[in-house]
């Protein structure tokens, strides 16, 4: 009797690390992949110790777990194709290992909408942090002429893009974006009329903040959030594409206006090397459309197929194309199980936001169904899931709408 009462006694205590652990993950993520890191081992450590002292593998089962061992294994079958399988391997188990032990780590030890709310919490004051660097970085000003992030020649007035925590502007965007849904999910669910000031606050802040970025992609992103607000919310969010730009004009000046009529510009020089990138990213699909030139190989491969930047020594790491480059790395039978993920991740999200009986797990479901449609969107044009923390969050994301549909009595 007391050798079980200490077994419970234990185990409780590492549920409480193990909650704690998973919060500072999701705190940290978008400020030091390090430190998250570090956090999410202690977690992993954490949880298997409770499930040794218990002596039970008891592990919840997500509706994805097909997909997802499909998706890890056509990954994994496609370092073989790689010009280097060391470095491929090497870089395969060190991300995909992050992204799995997430997913199932949250998965397995969030029970509750109180677990959730705290983890929501955390997250948008990890968001606020980050938002409020970005101006810190806007006002006292920074020298991005190194970066290469602007076309000078034709964006002489634009001076300063912000990147925030995220070192580059593009991912801090696409960060922004994801926050900002789900941040506006909730305020629209929340009765308080003090928490509505504090999300809708914080969606303003965010706002600014994207548009001090001047990453193009992210504010088509924008347009799909707001689409589905109002669509799936109420058709006066619709206002809102008539109301943004103004907005963003007085923010941004007259920079913002030209940066957003180069959206359609053929001649930018960042659009024409994109579209470069897709003609050479087509063509290594097109030798390789089963498994791929191997996880993490794209800058190694990219020269063979370099059509236009025609230097040796650039290198390029991603195709900025979310589609085509999952494509091209690990076959187009791995881009289907992505985007199996995804759409059936999606898919579950917008069946839970009818049917949740939680007024504000409808609201998180309702930001986070239209968090994945802006990565979706947003994959036309940029791949922020290269990025190991913007992957990172996609897949807690997805844990999450798992956590709400296996509808646990205390998520009701």
């Amino acid at each position: 009797m007391n050798i079980n009462y200490s077994v419970t006694s234990v185990s409780c205590r590492l549920n409480y690390f193990i909650e704690y652990f998973i919060l500072a993950v999701a705190f940290f993520l978008p400020l030091s992949l390090n430190v998250t890191s570090l956090f999410l081992a202690c977690a992993t450590i954490a949880w298997f110790g409770k499930m040794l002292i218990a002596r039970r593998m008891e592990l919840c089962r997500s509706p994805f777990d097909i997909l997802v061992i499909l998706f890890v294994i056509l990954s994994a079958a496609s370092i073989w194709g790689s010009p280097n399988r060391d470095f491929s391997f090497y870089n395969y188990y060190h991300l995909m290992g992050r992204y799995i032990l997430l997913y199932y780590l949250v998965i397995n030890n969030v029970h509750s909408t109180s677990q959730v709310r705290r983890l929501m919490s955390v997250v948008m004051f990890s968001a606020a942090t980050v938002a409020a660097y970005g101006f810190y970085q806007y006002f006292h000003g920074i020298d991005i002429s190194a970066f290469q992030w602007v076309d000078v020649e034709q964006f002489p007035e634009l001076k300063v893009r912000v990147f925030s925590t995220m070192k580059n502007p593009n991912l801090l965007a696409g960060f922004l974006v994801i926050i900002m849904a789900i941040a506006t999910g909730l305020g629209l669910s929340t009765r308080r009329p003090a928490g509505k000031m504090l999300y809708f606050a914080l969606v303003l802040a965010l706002s600014a903040c994207l548009v001090l970025t001047y990453t193009r992609g992210a504010w088509v992103s924008v347009v799909a959030v707001i689409a589905v607000f109002g669509v799936l919310y109420n058709r006066k969010v619709f206002w809102l594409l008539a109301l943004l730009p103004v907005m963003m004009l007085l923010i941004g000046h007259e920079v913002f206006l030209d940066r957003l009529l180069s959206i359609m510009n053929p001649t930018d020089t960042s659009s024409t090397l994109r579209m470069a990138l897709w003609e050479s990213t087509v063509a290594m699909i097109s030798d390789h459309p089963w498994l791929g030139i191997g996880w993490g190989a794209y800058w190694m491969v990219y020269p063979e197929y370099d059509f236009f930047v025609l230097d040796a020594g650039a290198r390029i790491f991603h195709a900025h194309n979310m589609y085509l480059h999952i494509a091209a790395e690990i076959g187009l039978p791995g881009l289907a199980a992505f985007l199996a993920i995804l759409g059936g991740h999606a898919y579950y999200a917008f069946v839970l936001l009818r049917r949740a009986a939680n007024r504000w797990t409808t609201g998180l479901m309702l930001g986070i169904f239209a968090a994945l449609m802006a990565i979706a969107v947003g994959g036309f044009t940029d791949f922020v899931l290269y990025n190991i923390q913007m992957s990172m969050i996609f897949w807690l994301l997805n844990a999450l709408v798992v956590v709400v549909f296996l509808d646990r009595p205390t998520m009701r």
